[in-house]
């Protein structure tokens, strides 16, 4: 670490975590040479899990990245190790304020009520990024499993954003969402995981369905999926599809790890992180 200076360590136990192995994450959060300040709990909105933390890098040079993770729209918690320490190592290390935030579950919120809720917290990180350095505009949104759907739902449809106060966003990179087209999701052979999520009727199928929300105006997006999935790429092929009648920047890219791979390595040094880097430099 930089000498002369101290490396405020990050916090980033999750609950049931020993606190060695605490400390060893904040450790790995601390060693990408900068100082790193965490803002713990950002309230966005009433309930307990309308919030998120902020990852300040020593010298904010104007890009944000919001991070949201999944969990079937029913677990899951911004504070996932595997999940946030390699993107806040990787882009904090690049200037970027880095975010994660939590959003309420089913059966408390439906998929599209949780997409306002990362509206909403999107809207708040807007609003303080000036005082941080930051640029309002200059935001990528990420997401894996739910969250990436919940990302990709925002980006079809900017107009749901900004009902919730939200300004433009640069772009929008999903992690491994298998439902993209979600009335071709649940009309074929599916996980129970989708029933509890988006239930029976085929207007609620179509109300949380990113290719069916789709708006001539949005953000490019960076659809990465698994290729050892079956469902996963298909969906995002779709919707790719689907939005290049319409004028839209959707990129499909297939990657050949698994579905919790493709969140946990993306940060870590490699092709991987590296292809991922060259795209938001691309937009940004």
């Amino acid at each position: 670490m930089r000498r002369g200076g101290a490396v405020l360590l990050l916090a980033l136990a999750c609950a049931g975590v020993a606190a060695a192995a605490s400390q060893d994450d904040s450790i790995a959060a601390a060693a990408n040479d900068l100082q790193v300040r965490v803002l713990r709990d950002i309230a966005y909105g009433p309930h307990p899990r309308q919030q998120l933390d902020v990852y300040l890098p020593g010298t904010a040079r104007g890009p944000i990245l919001l991070m949201v993770h999944g969990g079937a729209w029913a677990f899951g918690d911004k504070r996932a190790a595997a999940m946030i320490l390699p993107k806040v190592r990787h882009w904090t290390a690049q200037g970027f304020v880095v975010a994660s935030t939590n959003y309420r579950f089913v059966p408390d919120a439906s998929p599209a009520e949780q997409a306002r809720d990362i509206a909403r917290a999107l809207a708040l990180l807007q609003k303080e990024a000036p005082r941080w350095g930051a640029d309002p505009a200059r935001v990528v949104l990420m997401g894996h499993s739910a969250g990436a759907h919940l990302v990709a739902l925002l980006s079809a449809d900017p107009a749901r954003a900004r009902a919730e106060g939200a300004l433009p966003w640069r772009a929008t990179v999903t992690l491994d969402s298998a439902a993209m087209d979600v009335p071709r999701l649940m009309q074929a052979p599916h996980l129970r995981l989708y029933d509890r999520a988006f239930g029976a009727d085929p207007q609620q199928w179509r109300n949380a369905s990113p290719l069916h929300a789709l708006a001539r105006e949005g953000p490019p997006l960076l659809a990465i999926c698994s290729t050892l999935r079956r469902d996963s790429c298909p969906q995002n092929e779709a919707l790719r599809e689907a939005a290049s009648k319409l004028g839209r920047d959707v990129r499909v890219q297939g990657v050949a790890r698994t579905h919790m791979q493709i969140d946990d390595d993306l940060g870590l040094p490699g092709p991987y992180t590296d292809a991922v880097d060259r795209w938001i430099s691309s937009v940004l």
